[in-house]
């Protein structure tokens, strides 16, 4: 067996989960279309409970699938990350070529996550925070050898979720006498505090934490006895993290976080990324390793199609947007034209992937500049 062969195996294991990314990024774009657009009188009332009612429920289903599209995309960027991280382990940390992109993706989404919205805290941001968290727990782990990497993510992660008990009694906005941009990554009400890292940081760091199983059973990955294991563990999780919860307060914390069980909506979440990974996982066991085609290609440019939809819909950095044609007070949209236009909204993302490579050669005279000058921030 040539050496070729299993690096090209590794890389492989991964299109399963560049399925996942395609169908986060694609959850993304209609969810952000349809909330902006869709009038409120579309809605259901705050004040009558999800699925209390039967004239909500195409939108009562829409929320709910909206709820786990962040989770499962936050989760799997540490998936892939770790992935790739641990696949470099001969290279010292700084050699390490994933290291070195590690920090320099972390520059890129704050940059991006800033200049598309000042002051807010948003998932950019919390994925570069997520990435840095997970670097240096690598690096922990390389210095500390008897500890083992996947027990770091592992911890890090249940402290994360955990501290959101505590978190919610502290005033708002917290800390209360720092700057606004420094609220909003903590607890601010504000609509700049969209993704403060407690709790959302978590689904980062479990997702590293998968990633360390992935990698670490990556001969098997693609069996079917490795996606029972994690659509049983993506079952258990959903379905059971409440009784699971209050077992582990009861009988082996005795009670000392009595509202361990509070938490059991951020548990769910991970399952459910768990569950959508391992039906992917046995879509590519059943039908083999593709060549890259658009739906892959979506997943594979993550950070473009966030960038260009913000800009697009939100009017960040060229001023005006969709929605200053097109939101809930002024020219709402009914149901049927929100459809419409979100199928829409995704096809444009689609035929700009499509053909981004012809795009970026015939901007290479405004591109290359920066390049250079971003090879000169990073030093690499």
């Amino acid at each position: 067996m040539t050496e070729s062969q299993p690096i090209k195996q590794v890389k492989s294991r991964l299109q399963f989960i560049d399925m996942a990314r395609s169908i986060a990024i694609i959850l993304m774009l209609e969810g952000h279309f349809v909330d902006t657009t869709l009038g409120k009188q579309y809605r259901r009332p705050e004040d009558i409970s999800r699925f209390a009612d039967w004239n909500y429920i195409v939108f009562d289903i829409w929320e709910y699938i909206r709820g786990f599209t962040s989770p499962m995309f936050l989760t799997i960027t540490g998936v892939v990350f770790v992935y790739l991280l641990l696949g470099n382990e001969k290279e010292t940390f700084f050699k390490n070529v994933r290291v070195k992109k590690g920090f320099k993706r972390i520059i890129e989404l704050l940059f991006w996550g800033y200049l598309l919205q000042v002051y807010s805290f948003h998932v950019l941001q919390c994925i570069a925070i997520g990435i840095f968290i997970i670097l240096s727990c690598y690096g922990l782990s390389r210095v500390f050898k008897f500890i083992p990497i996947w027990l770091l993510y592992l911890a890090v992660g249940t402290l994360l979720f955990t501290l959101y008990i505590p978190m919610q009694k502290l005033p708002i906005p917290w800390p209360q006498n720092a700057p606004q941009f420094i609220q909003n990554i903590f607890r601010n009400e504000s609509k700049f505090s969209i993704f403060p890292i407690i709790p959302n940081l978590g689904f980062t760091i479990y997702g590293a934490f998968i990633g360390t199983m992935l990698y670490r059973f990556k001969n098997n990955v693609l069996t079917y006895k490795f996606q029972l294991a994690l659509f049983i563990s993506g079952i258990c999780i959903f379905f059971f993290s409440n009784p699971i919860l209050n077992f582990i307060n009861r009988y082996l914390l005795f009670n000392s976080f009595p509202k361990l069980y509070s938490i059991d909506w951020l548990y769910e979440r991970v399952g459910m990324s768990l569950l959508i990974l391992s039906i992917l996982l046995l879509i590519n066991i059943l039908i083999g390793n593709r060549k890259n085609n658009l739906f892959l290609k979506m997943g594979q440019n993550t950070l473009t199609i966030f960038i260009i939809h913000f800009m697009v819909l939100y009017g960040s950095v060229i001023v005006i947007g969709i929605n200053d044609f097109f939101n809930q007070k002024h020219n709402p949209l009914n149901p049927w034209q929100a459809f419409i236009g979100a199928v829409s909204f995704i096809g444009f993302h689609a035929l700009l992937i499509q053909y981004i490579d012809v795009i970026k050669d015939k901007l290479q005279f405004i591109l290359r500049p920066i390049s250079k000058f971003w090879a000169s921030v990073y030093k690499i």
